[in-house]
């Protein structure tokens, strides 16, 4: 493994894991790469919070959401989860910056 990536992991924030868990599956859907696209989208569904009442509605969605981008990664519909994928990091980030 690459040191230099295995330390930018270890420091990084839990914010800044979900943004590279995003990028992970971007990166992996643009080069058609069904397994590690679903694998990253498998990690952000197993990082959702259903324990806390405020968080299990959005979580719900979010959930939904991943589900249908593995459902058109199978199918082929590269463009569609490119999409949602980057929609979602977006909103993200604009989330954690206004924190």
């Amino acid at each position: 493994m690459n040191p230099y990536l295995v330390k930018d992991i270890l420091e990084a924030t839990p914010q800044q894991l979900v943004i590279k868990l995003y990028d992970l599956a971007l990166i992996s859907c643009k080069k058609e790469d069904l397994r590690k696209t679903n694998s990253a989208i498998q990690a952000l569904s197993n990082a959702l919070n259903f324990a806390d009442e405020n968080a299990a509605e959005i979580s719900a969605g979010l959930l939904r959401l991943y589900k249908f981008c593995q459902d058109q990664m199978r199918q082929g519909n590269y463009n569609i989860v490119i999409r949602i994928l980057s929609e979602l990091r977006d909103g993200w980030i604009t989330a954690f910056s206004n924190n």
